[in-house]
């Protein structure tokens, strides 16, 4: 049996399992399978894959996993609308006609019809084929541009619970200098108010302390 890999998990690991289980959930697949793959990719298990992802991994993608739910979403429309298409009734063929047989110089117009009708579904076709080609380069560059999107937002995340600590940790400074500063006044105070001052003979003031 393979050894499984119990070592801590890197950025990138992270980063391979955030795009594993999101591409599963925009493509309606379960997460189980997700952990699966990443398990094989990474010699890991898929328990460890889902408690990763559980305990430390899906916080920081919340942004991505609800784009992911309305590409899901959408999806599903479109394969509804396309069955719906599929599945509407195709009009019955024309009947042939009895007619009798046209001319020649007619069936060679009728022909040269048919070639130019034939050349205008050829290149409808070649501008779809290069229309195809287009959108699946512009999907390949919205993977990537969502790719960037759920790292900057996990970024980001850890950025603002950075800033949080931080900040947490200025106020409990600011209060322990304060802390400081009135136990620094009021000692000042005792001390002012032990002192007094007596009257000497000649008139002068002698500072006593108790």
């Amino acid at each position: 049996m393979p050894l499984t890999r119990q070592d801590a998990w890197s950025q990138d690991e992270d980063l391979l399992l955030a795009e594993v289980v999101l591409r599963n959930i925009r493509e309606g697949g379960t997460q189980l399978k997700a952990f699966e793959e990443v398990g094989k990719q990474l010699s890991r298990t898929a328990a460890a894959c889902g408690f990763r992802w559980n305990s430390y991994v899906r916080k920081q993608y919340k942004s991505g996993i609800e784009l992911a739910k309305k590409q899901r979403k959408e999806a599903k429309k479109q394969t509804k609308t396309q069955e719906k298409s599929e599945a509407a009734p195709t009009p019955a063929p024309a009947p042939v006609s009895d007619a009798p047989r046209v001319p020649l110089k007619q069936e060679e117009k009728r022909s040269n019809l048919n070639i130019e009708v034939v050349k205008q579904y050829l290149d409808d076709l070649y501008e779809k084929a290069a229309a195809a080609n287009s959108q699946d380069v512009q999907k390949e560059k919205i993977r990537g541009l969502e790719k960037q999107i759920y790292y900057l937002s996990a970024e980001n995340e850890k950025l603002e619970t950075q800033l949080r600590s931080m900040e947490e940790d200025y106020r409990a400074l600011i209060d322990i200098m304060d802390r400081a500063k009135k136990r620094v006044t009021s000692k000042s105070d005792e001390n002012q108010q032990k002192m007094n001052f007596q009257v000497e003979g000649k008139g002068s003031l002698e500072k006593v302390e108790k």
